[in-house]
């Protein structure tokens, strides 16, 4: 017997094409079945009844029933870990972020077979979203990888030199599969006067704007997605654009975000590690950084640097996350101070705004 068979998949999509080429990626990686497809959700309810998968991949937009009512009764009936893939486009995000409330473990988006390096790069999300779901807690890669990038292909390491003196807090954030939604948790937790906080999201572009757009909407602090330049403010969130990766600067004593395009890090774009080494340099003991649920090993080695420069670390415990990949990683390598339930994440970060403050002392 296999010791680890293959994970199930179901593809719900009322496009042949998109079902097609999303079974051949799926099916091109060694630990994914692609067991069957359907064009709506009553097909796929008959489908159901016969085999129930590890996975479904469902669209949103479809004849008959769309994709949020329908996870939203699966979730109801029986849970299954479900990944949403859309366009997602124009105020539809709206509906895309209603199904990450309504139970969905992540968002992918459809692949564009118009160039070839986005398909590439769209085969290696929608692997990676697919098995970490599969690995997913619920609440009531290719067979051939490419070559795995370091922080050291956006961001080189700094020397070791005297940093500008400043008593400027900053938060640096990573997360991934179960993040959506942590994220709003620990944000909702915030008063106006939060330190600066910097986060990256592993989303595919066009979702960022969206997300940020419904957890300003949310919290008490500012949400938005950065922009290059930005200053990054007590009182607001800046959250790294899909598809792009987001350094920390410094400018004398006040801190700014750089947006800038480059190669997938640890196979993401936007990658926790440029976000975490940028920190390090830039902030040094001045910083939070947070590590949350999420699968693989993106922002361990970023997370080291920050805690190797004076900052404090905390890492998402494992009962609170939906994955327990990244912070898992990150307390193998001595990167976490200590580890948290993510109900807790949010008062230490507030805890950062008076100055001096021990934020990874038990209480």
């Amino acid at each position: 017997m296999n010791p680890h068979p293959k994970k199930r998949v179901l593809i719900v999509d009322d496009s042949a094409v998109v079902r097609q080429t999303i079974s051949e990626i799926l099916s091109a990686h060694p630990q994914l079945e692609v067991i069957g497809t359907a064009n709506d959700p009553f097909q796929a309810a008959e489908r159901l009844r016969k085999e129930w998968p590890d996975v479904i991949v469902l669209d949103v937009e479809m004849p008959r029933m769309d994709g949020v009512t329908f996870l939203r009764r699966l979730m109801a009936q029986k849970p299954v870990p479900v990944v949403i893939c859309s366009t997602l486009v124009g105020e539809g995000s709206r509906t895309h972020l209603a199904a990450l409330e309504a139970g969905a473990v992540d968002l992918i988006q459809k692949p564009n077979l118009s160039t070839r390096r986005f398909l590439e790069e769209s085969t290696i999300r929608i692997q990676d979203a697919v098995l970490a779901a599969a690995h997913a807690r619920l609440r009531r890669g290719p067979a051939t990888p490419p070559a795995k990038l370091t922080a050291d292909a956006v961001l080189a390491p700094a020397a070791r030199t005297a940093m500008a003196q400043t008593t400027h807090k900053v938060v640096a954030i990573g997360a991934s599969t179960g993040g959506t939604e942590a994220l709003r948790t620990v944000l909702q937790l915030l008063r106006h006067d939060a330190p600066p906080i910097v986060i990256v999201q592993h989303m595919p572009e066009a979702f960022t704007r969206g997300f940020a757009k419904r957890l300003d909407e949310l919290c008490q602090i500012s949400v938005r997605e950065a922009q290059s330049g930005d200053s990054v403010l007590p009182g607001q969130a800046l959250i790294a654009p899909g598809g792009r990766h987001m350094m920390l600067t410094r400018s004398g004593a006040n801190y700014r975000v750089e947006v800038r395009d480059g190669p997938l890090v640890n196979r993401h774009r936007p990658s926790v590690d440029v976000l975490f080494r940028s920190t390090a340099q830039a902030a040094g003991a001045n910083a939070l950084g947070v590590i949350m649920t999420g699968m693989g090993d993106d922002g361990a080695r970023g997370l080291k640097e920050m805690r190797d420069a004076g900052a404090r670390t905390i890492g998402q415990n494992e009962a609170s996350c939906v994955v327990y990949g990244m912070p898992a990683e990150a307390l193998k390598t001595g990167a976490v101070e200590r580890e948290v339930h993510l109900s807790d994440i949010g008062p230490l970060i507030q805890r950062l705004a008076a100055s001096g403050a021990d934020i990874t002392k038990k209480t």
